[in-house]
């Protein structure tokens, strides 16, 4: 097969959800709408927890910033994805495709670093209640903030780094919606294999670790709850955490799936989905599972209506 660098002087065709011509505008309208709704409602979100003095507590701090990281990340994909499905070329250039990959890779991990740190805060306040205050002060807080975003920065750039050195052969379609690692990677004309053991190696740190720390903290909280007498108060106690198991249940579902396998086990179309899933559909869903059933968060919502109309 015929080598060439496409790293200095050519990109990418990005194939996208689907190669049917007669599916590329009903698509378009689908994920334009998913994508507004997503950031119509973590804007709504964030402004309500902001706006509201009750909601400014550890929990809601890290909701609110789960909720910008979701319209980031988000947006990293969905406006390059929805002018895909318009144009002719399908064309990004090596560079936009790193960056992509980069951003996209950063926003992602801190979302699954703010999952761990809202389950610790539930630990916390479940089996510590009486040390709450002490111990997600504010200061703790924001230092778990900058350090999932410095980690995941970092993970970043060493992936980044690692996929910029790699050759492409002269086929460079990307059986994919955007720029990401195992689309890419089977496109290399080298051999993979030590680059895939990086891959997995630093996925299993950044992924693997606030997984098992959400799996530890509700252990814990399992354990404490079922120590409650009353049925009432085990009730109150894990509708508390009814939301967050949700969102984890549909991230890392979908997560694990796509990057938790061998590269030959890629599948074009399964993994596709999966993506949507983790990409698109839970930023557009975290809205409405954090606000249908909580009733701070609908008071926070009517708040900002009453102060907007007002």
């Amino acid at each position: 097969m015929e080598t060439k660098n496409y790293s200095s002087n050519s990109g990418f065709i990005l194939l996208g959800i689907s190669s049917n011509p007669q599916l590329q505008k009903p698509l378009f309208a689908i994920f334009l709408i998913m994508y507004m709704v997503t950031v119509t409602g973590n804007v709504l979100i964030t402004l309500a927890i902001h706006s509201d003095s009750r909601l400014h507590t550890p929990m809601y701090f890290f909701l609110s910033n789960l909720s910008f990281m979701d319209i980031c990340f988000t947006t990293v994909i969905a406006p390059k994805m929805l002018a895909n499905l318009l144009s002719e070329t399908k064309a990004i250039s090596f560079v936009g495709c790193l960056v992509q990959m980069y951003f996209f890779m950063a926003f992602a991990n801190t979302d699954s670093y703010l999952l761990a740190s809202m389950a610790i805060d539930r630990l916390v306040a479940i089996c510590n209640p009486f040390h709450y205050d002490m111990v997600m002060n504010p200061r703790r807080c924001l230092l778990m903030l900058l350090g999932s975003c410095t980690i995941s920065h970092l993970h970043s750039l060493l992936r980044v780094l690692l996929m910029s050195r790699l050759p492409f052969c002269a086929s460079h379609v990307i059986k994919h919606f955007f720029c990401d690692t195992q689309p890419v990677l089977k496109l290399s004309c080298s051999d993979t294999s030590s680059s895939q053991i990086v891959v997995m190696t630093e996925t299993l740190a950044v992924i693997v670790t606030p997984f098992l720390c959400i799996l530890f903290s509700y252990l814990r909280i399992i354990i404490t709850v079922l120590r409650i007498p009353s049925a009432a108060g085990k009730w109150k106690a894990f509708s508390t955490c009814g939301s967050h198991l949700t969102v984890v249940a549909l991230f890392y579902g979908s997560v694990i799936y796509v990057y938790f396998r061998p590269l030959s086990m890629y599948s074009v179309v399964k993994d596709r989905v999966a993506t949507v899933m983790y990409t698109v559909v839970t930023p557009m869903l975290n809205p409405f599972i954090y606000s249908l059933r909580n009733k701070d968060m609908k008071r926070g919502l009517r708040k900002l209506r009453d102060g907007i109309h007002s």
